[in-house]
């Protein structure tokens, strides 16, 4: 799979980095389904969007990024996920830390390090936080994974769960707590090459088959001291850490609503198509067909506009609370399976059949509600501020 970029990277606009990204979006759709298969990691889906100077869209632009806002970044990973949802979601943790980590408390020179690389060779960073016994933290508790003082850095043994995108990772942050008298909790910055930590391929889900977030094993990896990067004392952190609200609410939205449109997409085709004998016309002709093919492009609509409008206002520096974003994640994503579950209603034996791809996409749109925030969580945090609690 070849793709040449409109204009060298960084310069590429908004416009033509769209441009690229549904060219590729439509490259990737080729194979998707061979990687829904087999489960394999989308190392070439990788390879192409980074060749095109889209691996790191996110980063500042003074350190060689693109410097792309929320609101370009969610369009392209709508257009990613609109081809192969998997690599769209392992780029929303790329974009999200490349976004996020110049502004954060990390040192200028593991920043600049991280940035370098990404812009360079393209190499991916992903935050491990999700242990078997604690789930993920945004809900509390203290991680399992302990790093231990010694006299050349850390020490950092534990296991991590889903997480995503390790096969192909450079870089992970790893969620742990000290071995101190009163423990910190944060980030330890680990190559995901290190000798002592090791991926048991685990995963095996009904959809984004492809992410690879499979359990990391940590055995007594040492890193330096300055790859500590942030650890404070726990009452210290908020839910999502500095900045990432936001994006955690709009980008898992504009990822599923790819889906769904891809899900639409196949659905007019299956329409138009499809003439049955008693009928003797396409089933598109039948006004009960078009009135649920037009609810579902009223859910589409909505939801890009939602993101949009939303992703807009944080990039002119307009507050969206993190009580909203989790709010339009929760209604994007669940709009998202409201439009798929409306394709399979009119498709019948078709839409679930193996042989097409709508019950690939209907696998895949359910995840939508597997990240964080979730549906309880968000609704429960919003009723507690509406009532003053």
């Amino acid at each position: 799979m070849t793709v040449t970029p409109l204009r060298s990277h960084p310069s590429i606009a908004m416009r033509q980095s769209l441009e690229v990204a549904n060219t590729l979006a439509v490259e990737f759709a080729r194979t998707a389904a061979s990687f829904d298969a087999s489960a394999e990691f989308p190392h070439d889906n990788i390879r192409q969007l980074h060749l095109v100077g889209l691996s790191a869209l996110t980063a500042p632009a003074e350190l060689g990024g693109r410097g792309a806002g929320l609101a370009e970044t969610a369009e392209i990973i709508r257009l990613i996920a609109k081809g192969e949802p998997s690599t769209a979601l392992v780029m929303i943790m790329q974009y999200i830390n490349l976004a996020t980590l110049p502004a954060s408390r990390w040192p200028e020179h593991l920043v600049q390090k991280i940035v370098g690389d990404a812009v360079r060779d393209g190499a991916l960073i992903n935050a491990l936080r999700v242990e078997p016994e604690l789930g993920t933290p945004i809900r509390g508790g203290l991680p399992a994974t302990m790093a231990v003082r010694t006299a050349d850095g850390w020490s950092l043994s534990g296991r991590k769960i889903y997480s995503t995108g390790i096969e192909g990772l450079t870089w992970a942050i790893v969620w742990a707590r000290t071995d101190e008298d009163t423990p910190r909790v944060g980030g330890f910055l680990v190559p995901a090459d290190a000798p002592g930590l090791t991926i048991e391929k685990t995963w095996n889900p009904m959809g984004m088959r492809a992410t690879g977030s499979h359990d990391v094993v940590l055995d007594k990896v040492q890193i330096p001291f300055d790859h500590a990067a942030d650890i404070r004392l726990p009452g210290e952190w908020d839910t999502r850490g500095e900045g990432q609200a936001a994006w955690f609410g709009m980008l898992p939205g504009a990822l599923y609503t790819g889906v769904a449109e891809s899900a639409r997409d196949w659905l007019v085709k299956f329409l138009k198509e499809r003439v049955p004998t008693n009928l003797g016309q396409p089933l598109a002709t039948v006004p009960r067909i078009q009135q649920a093919v037009g609810e579902i492009e009223e859910l589409i609509a909505v939801n890009r506009r939602l993101i949009a409008s939303a992703a807009r206002d944080i990039d002119e520096g307009r507050a969206v609370t993190q009580s909203e974003a989790g709010l339009i994640k929760v209604v994007t994503t669940e709009n998202a399976i409201t439009i798929v579950e409306k394709a399979l209603k009119l498709t019948g034996n078709h839409g679930i059949s193996r042989n097409n791809p709508l019950e690939r996409h209907h696998r895949d749109v359910l995840c939508g509600r597997i990240h964080s925030p979730q549906e309880d969580t968000v609704r429960a945090s919003a009723g507690r501020l509406a009532l003053g609690l």
